[in-house]
């Protein structure tokens, strides 16, 4: 779960071309609430003034964080765009991806889907 990311947040910190599976969206939302509730909280029983610290991590994984969801969004055929519409934008984060490639590059979900797509066009 780290590698994914740490993958998103380090390697594609403002990717936003290509596509992101299901599992690597969700693990950073799970992982970003998890430190951000963490770093609250034990800030806020130091000092509450140092809880205030928490909000630069939330900035620091602003940028990566948009971005994995535009990727997601591009994984169901949608344009980036779509994270901007409440709700709506969560029911297609939460959808499977379209199979094989679409206009946004190739599926991530497995690579080998495209070998599988040659010569179904030839009918």
């Amino acid at each position: 779960m780290l590698e994914i990311y740490k993958k998103v947040v380090f390697e594609n910190y403002a990717n936003f071309k290509g596509r992101a599976r299901r599992k690597e969206f969700w693990t950073v939302v799970l992982v970003n609430v998890i430190i951000s509730v963490v770093l609250s909280v034990v800030l806020g029983i130091i000092s509450s003034s140092l809880a205030m610290l928490a909000n630069l991590f939330t900035l620091a994984v602003l940028i990566p964080s948009i971005a994995v969801g535009v990727r997601r969004m591009h994984d169901v055929g949608k344009s980036g765009w779509f994270i901007l519409i409440p709700l709506y934008d969560i029911y297609l984060a939460a959808m499977e991806g379209e199979k094989g490639a679409n206009k946004y590059g190739a599926n991530p979900k497995s690579q080998l889907e495209d070998l599988k797509e040659i010569g179904k066009d030839l009918n």
